[in-house]
């Protein structure tokens, strides 16, 4: 790292708190290595009461961009100059890109989600998505697909704070997309079934089947067909118990 550091370099980093644990600086400093990039990526130990300082000393040290963690996703918005059409439908910022000193926040989740489909040959514009969740992850994935064209979204969640949040996201999918949202309550498994058999995929975009929910599905098997993609966005273990019944 030090060897590779000059004058010219850019700070890059990480805002939130605990960040201690955080793999990110590992993961970013030795891309930037490995792509000849020069950029360092710090990690930060900032709360909801530090966001609007560290902000600014950020856009004062020319920072070229930095990701933001719990809990400063939502209250970051207000500091930033402008907002991307996923992040100001979410009302949530992972990720800040500095232009000449114009902070445009940004919301990966979905972006990342919808290219992983891409790079693995599926196509699902136009077509209808079942997907279970309703948390950060989740509503990031429901307005990415929603603005790159997907047709229908069937969400499903359980009863409790995040379905009232839901209802928000499907209001603004249907209000400021040309995609229509239904959410559903996860209880009912008919329903569940239903929408799966006619949707062209299934995502799983909750904690259930990582640890310590390992081996559990809200999903039946005999939900599943043999023409249906089924995803996961869960990365351990690498394969969850919903994948391994598709």
């Amino acid at each position: 790292m030090g060897e590779r550091i000059t004058g010219k370099t850019q700070l890059t980093g990480l805002l939130g708190t605990p960040v201690s644990h955080s793999i990110s600086p590992i993961m970013h400093n030795e891309s930037f290595a490995k792509l000849g990039l020069d950029f360092a990526y710090l990690a930060f130990n900032v709360g909801n009461e530090g966001v609007k300082s560290a902000v600014e000393g950020l856009r004062t040290l020319n920072a070229r961009g930095f990701n933001v963690t719990m809990p400063n996703k939502t209250v970051i918005c207000q500091y930033l100059d402008k907002l991307s059409p996923a992040a100001e439908l979410a009302g949530a910022v992972n990720t800040v890109v500095n232009d000449n000193g114009v902070l445009t926040g940004h919301i990966t989740d979905g972006t990342g989600y919808m290219r992983s489909l891409k790079e693995a040959g599926i196509d699902i514009i136009g077509k209808k998505m079942t997907i279970v969740g309703a948390g950060g992850a989740a509503t990031a994935i429901e307005i990415q697909a929603a603005l790159d064209g997907v047709k229908e979204i069937s969400i499903f969640n359980i009863k409790d704070e995040f379905f009232e949040r839901a209802k928000k996201t499907v209001q603004d999918i249907n209000e400021k997309t040309n995609c229509k949202a239904t959410l559903f309550d996860l209880e009912d498994k008919e329903t569940l079934r239903r929408e799966i058999a006619n949707s062209a995929i299934l995502t799983n975009a909750t904690g259930i089947g990582m640890k310590p929910y390992e081996g559990q599905t809200y999903v039946e098997k005999s939900m599943l067909r043999s023409d249906l993609i089924v995803s996961d966005v869960i990365y351990n273990p690498e394969k969850t118990t919903l994948l391994e019944m598709a």
